[in-house]
């Protein structure tokens, strides 16, 4: 029987989403330029794609990771998704754009509420679950100077979207972001653990975390873990990784970026297994 992560549905912080602890990130279903991946990879063509959604949806993950920085991930996803809009949990970003195979950004109050409407209108749906700043690394200056975060809260307010928080990259910026916000989503992963203090603070003040970059982009899969972790290095990395991320009780959900179907199920297989465990 294939293994599934209904049952360990958990909630984002103190919001009322209901989140799997796996979700799918998806930016290799729209951009295959400046991403930090160890190998290539082919952007999978619409069957394959809606294939890896409707395996992620019979494992269990309900959590989609999208944004207008993803190629054309939000174009593809709204057709793919149809029918299904109450089965997902969709998680999009502002702030920045890429285009023409560069990265730029605009976090103002004006293109906030564009880029909200713009994923409504390329998803499909009326509202988002949730919608993140996706920060340049300048995290307390967008905070304190720009407007994204006061729109957001008018945009939540209006019913447009359920909640908002910020993907940056800095501890100061992820605890800021936990003041009005309601997650943040973080790098931590047996290499990198500099933003361990924002989960420490979410926990405290029942705000949620996403976790980013919890492989490294794939490259802990490649490597033997090393540094603080030594027990890990004879272990498999993603169980590792698994068994660090999920002690911390702030952790709602991991944002896995995989179009590999087997690589999907095997995530799930190892992050059932060690939930199990550390629940006993």
């Amino acid at each position: 029987m294939r293994v599934s992560l209904h049952d360990c549905w958990r909630p984002l912080g103190s919001t009322d989403l209901q989140i799997s602890p796996l979700g799918l990130g998806t930016v290799k279903l729209g951009r295959d330029q400046g991403v930090k991946y160890p190998d290539g990879f082919q952007i999978p063509d619409e069957r394959s794609a809606a294939n890896l959604l409707a395996l992620a949806r019979d494992l269990g993950i309900n959590l989609l990771d999208t944004a207008p920085a993803y190629g054309v991930s939000e174009q593809r996803l709204g057709p793919l998704l149809r029918g299904q809009r109450h089965d997902w949990v969709l998680c999009s970003k502002v702030g920045e754009e890429f285009e023409q195979g560069r990265s730029h950004f605009d976090f103002s109050a004006a293109h906030t509420r564009y880029s909200v409407e713009r994923s409504l209108r390329r998803l499909h749906t009326d509202y988002l679950d949730l919608v993140l700043v996706h920060s340049d690394g300048n995290d307390l200056a967008i905070l304190q100077h720009e407007g994204v975060y006061a729109e957001l809260a008018r945009l939540r307010q209006a019913g447009l979207i359920r909640a908002f928080g910020f993907s940056g990259k800095t501890v100061e910026g992820g605890i800021a972001a936990l003041a009005d916000g309601d997650c943040a989503m973080v790098t931590y992963n047996l290499a990198e653990q500099g933003e361990r203090a924002v989960l420490d603070h979410a926990a405290a003040q029942h705000k949620g975390i996403l976790i980013k970059k919890a492989l490294a982009s794939g490259h802990l899969c490649r490597l033997p873990a090393e540094g603080d972790q030594p027990a890990a290095a004879s272990k498999d990395p993603v169980r590792a990784s698994f068994e660090l991320i999920f002690a911390h009780q702030a952790v709602g959900s991991v944002i896995v970026g995989t179009i590999n179907p087997q690589h999907l199920q095997d995530n799930v297989t190892c992050a059932v297994e060690v939930l199990a465990q550390q629940r006993r």
